[in-house]
């Protein structure tokens, strides 16, 4: 895991925004610009969520990306944007025109760990909203929740 810095993850949403808007006018991936900071080419699991703007109870646009470190942040960023907006399988691909209202969110991720626990109390003793996400998986089922959703939703 690696800490941000404000100006890193200003970067980091411009180059999602970035990476939408290209590929939505040109079919054409960006790659990542010469100006990318270092640390952003380490392997780091990262979501973008595409929100409506003002946002509503539906204003869920899009939201694609990779819970494991498996590519360099910078690279994970473009391709889980522009997933998030033409291939997230509950929404209609965004429309060039609709990215004047999207809010465009980057949510950087650590590296997943397993939680052992017997009873739900110690389950939740463990966690800790607003800073954990979560993985829930069943068989071939597998579900993740951002950290902030709880937090967005009063959820406790």
């Amino acid at each position: 895991m690696f800490d941000l810095t404000l100006e890193e993850g200003v970067f980091l949403v411009s180059l999602a925004r970035r990476s939408i808007e290209t590929y939505l006018t040109s079919h054409i991936a960006i790659s990542p610009p010469p100006e990318t900071p270092k640390k952003l080419f380490k392997k780091s699991g990262v979501f973008v969520t595409l929100n409506l703007f003002p946002k509503s109870e539906n204003s869920l646009r899009g939201c694609i990306g990779f819970p494991e470190p498996v590519k360099p942040l910078v690279d994970a960023t473009i391709k889980a944007a522009i997933e998030a907006a033409t291939e997230d399988p509950r929404f209609p691909p965004v429309r060039i025109e609709e990215m004047n209202n999207i809010v465009v969110e980057v949510s950087v991720l650590t590296p997943p760990e397993i939680i052992t626990y017997t009873t739900p109390e110690e389950l939740k003793s463990q966690i800790k909203i607003g800073r954990d996400g979560l993985i829930v998986e069943r068989g071939y089922y597998r579900g993740l929740l951002l950290p902030q959703v709880p937090v967005e939703y009063n959820w406790d």
